[in-house]
């Protein structure tokens, strides 16, 4: 069987579409797939730890992205982890008591801030700080915490 140019180029393209699936595929997966950056204004929490979060992680409020993590930071006075967030602006009517938690997507998935909406009547503005906060569950704390109880009490059941 002879291979003719028209066989080479089919191939050719069949391979270049692949790379580009693959290339389109590798974006999403690492949240880089928006070059263009919306109209958005600027949010921030401290936590007393942030766990995982990235920059670029979801912001979300009623399983809605609304927003990005823009960038994280370690305050030395108060020993916190700040988070700045960029919410898009057609979400601009978030009331100023809103809390903010840090969340993981699934048992083992990345981690991401969920806004919880309170009742003010004003709104979160460019450059306001969301007061309420609830840090994110260390997965090795929690498991060490119950295996520390559970030997505890395994010790004080042999002393009964």
């Amino acid at each position: 069987m002879q291979h003719s140019s028209t066989q080479d180029t089919l191939v050719g393209l069949f391979v270049a579409a692949g790379i580009a699936g693959l290339f389109f595929l590798a974006l999403q997966v690492s949240n880089l797939s928006t070059f263009v950056e919306e109209d958005s204004y600027t949010v921030t929490a401290s936590f007393e730890n942030s766990g995982g979060l990235k920059v670029k992680s979801p912001v979300s409020a009623a399983g809605v992205k609304i927003g990005q993590v823009r960038a994280i930071s370690f305050d030395p006075k108060t020993y916190q982890s700040v988070v700045e967030m960029a919410i898009y602006s057609q979400y601009k009517t978030l009331p100023s008591d809103t809390t903010a938690s840090v969340f993981t997507a699934g048992l083992l998935g990345e981690q991401y801030v969920n806004l919880e909406p309170g009742g003010s009547e004003e709104y979160l503005e460019d450059g306001s700080k969301i007061e309420i906060t609830q840090s994110a569950i260390i997965l090795e704390k929690a498991i060490g915490q119950f295996l520390f109880k559970s030997a505890e009490e395994k010790a004080e059941g042999k002393k009964k």
